[in-house]
């Protein structure tokens, strides 16, 4: 097993570049069995859950040719709905997504359970209902059975606005005969990215980045190009980087337009950064500081559906709020485990109370100390590694596999901004 021993209290400096948004990535790819033309898909993030993703599309008949690092060509004469490695299903939440696809294309789809990160209970009921609003035949005995001798346009109400279910059903709706409207529907960035793409390859899909999406079903997707948008929680990831060693980093390509409310709630703990065209430069002079509520009272951090506070950066948000003047209470009230990585940074001489699985208070700032860590997921993972940049003395991080599904040559990149960071196998 790798993993990361870190030198931490060393301020980071220089330029950065995200890769490709790993939650656009995911149902692009799968959104290509739609289609028996050639796709072309640029900034392809070279992360293992994309990896993932590949083999399984390939499993069912896509072939993939690299044309560079980060662009593949992408063509699925046929897809065959044969039975999936369970294995493979289980190292990624997003095998789901290839659930709307394929049905559309085939009309049938044995699935092994997904996987994914354990971060309390993922209820899959949304996706079920959706697509069984569209004409699928959904019956689940330790493996997924989809079958649908015909789609048909519906009006959908999500009971929940899930991202991936939003996904699936756009994906199965397109194809459909007639119109579907979604309502409910998640809106965040890689699902407006999802919606874009098909239209490209000539879906017809009005409301995109609202909560109601219309869709009108066509008989067939042509082929096409598109460059996938730079992942924000990546972004985040480095300007808490920068914030907790009190370093001064730009990142390149940053997709400001969608960083309005996270700019919001890290002002809120006394973080702020300037943009410069699609450059975000994060000063060293942070003021670091709780903004308390209007009333004096002790602020709270919630995470909610898009354009609100996203349940993704909840463990970054509370390692930069250990470095913060204050107290400040989060709540994920999403997952029961998100929580939970905390007991760790505790150990590093963090002042954090677990309220109960889905909220912490953080009384900073404190003084971190290096630790023996491991990486349970991979948001608590990119935390515990910010964690481990802030303290004093060096820090280990075993199972590293965790944070590389989400993030693309972290050691590299943090290498670059001065970092010492070194890979090594116990």
């Amino acid at each position: 097993m790798e993993e990361f021993v870190i030198e931490g209290g060393i301020p980071l400096k220089g330029e950065v570049t995200p890769a490709g948004n790993k939650n656009a990535a995911l149902p692009l790819l799968a959104a290509c069995l739609l289609t028996d033309e050639t796709v072309v898909l640029r900034n392809v993030p070279q992360i293992r859950d994309v990896q993932a993703m590949r083999r399984l599309i390939e499993n069912l008949g896509a072939r993939i040719e690299d044309l560079d690092a980060s662009t593949w060509k992408i063509n699925a004469p046929q897809v065959t709905a044969s039975h999936l490695d369970p294995e493979l299903c289980r190292r990624i939440r997003a095998s789901i997504l290839i659930a709307g696809p394929v049905v559309a294309r085939t009309g049938s789809l044995l699935l092994p359970p997904p996987g994914g990160d354990v971060i309390g209970r993922r209820r899959l009921d949304t996706h079920i209902l959706a697509l069984r609003a569209l004409g699928v035949n959904v019956v689940y005995d330790r493996i997924f059975d989809f079958q649908a001798n015909e789609l048909r346009g519906a009006d959908i109400l999500m009971d929940e606005a899930s991202v991936t279910a939003t996904e699936n059903a756009v994906m199965a709706a397109v194809l459909a005969k007639g119109d579907t409207s979604i309502r409910n529907a998640a809106s965040e960035p890689h699902v407006q990215e999802l919606c874009h793409f098909l239209n490209q390859l000539g879906a017809q899909i009005e409301g995109i980045g609202s909560n109601t999406l219309r869709i009108k079903g066509v008989t067939r997707l042509h082929g096409g190009e598109f460059t996938i948008g730079p992942d924000l929680l990546e972004v985040v990831s480095y300007i808490g980087a920068a914030v907790v060693t009190h370093g001064e980093i730009r990142i390149k390509n940053a997709g400001v337009q969608y960083l309005e409310m996270i700019n919001q709630v890290f002002n809120r703990l006394g973080v702020h950064w300037n943009v410069e065209g699609e450059d975000i430069l994060v000063p060293s002079d942070q003021s670091l500081v709780v903004q308390f509520d209007l009333d004096g009272a002790l602020p709270e951090i919630k995470t909610n559906v898009w354009p609100a506070f996203p349940t993704d950066l909840t463990s970054i948000a509370i390692t930069v709020a250990t470095q913060a003047s204050g107290s400040v209470l989060f709540h994920d009230w999403m997952f029961s485990g998100r929580m939970y990585f905390t007991d760790k940074l505790v150990g590093m001489g963090a002042r954090i109370i677990l309220c109960d699985p889905y909220r912490c208070l953080v009384q900073g700032p404190t003084q971190l100390y290096s630790e023996k860590l491991e990486s349970p997921d991979i948001r608590a993972g990119m935390a515990l590694l910010l964690a481990a940049l802030a303290a004093k003395g060096t820090s280990k991080i075993r199972n590293v596999v965790q944070i590389e599904r989400g993030y693309e040559k972290v050691d590299e990149k943090l290498r670059s901004l001065g970092a010492k960071i070194e890979r090594a196998t116990e």
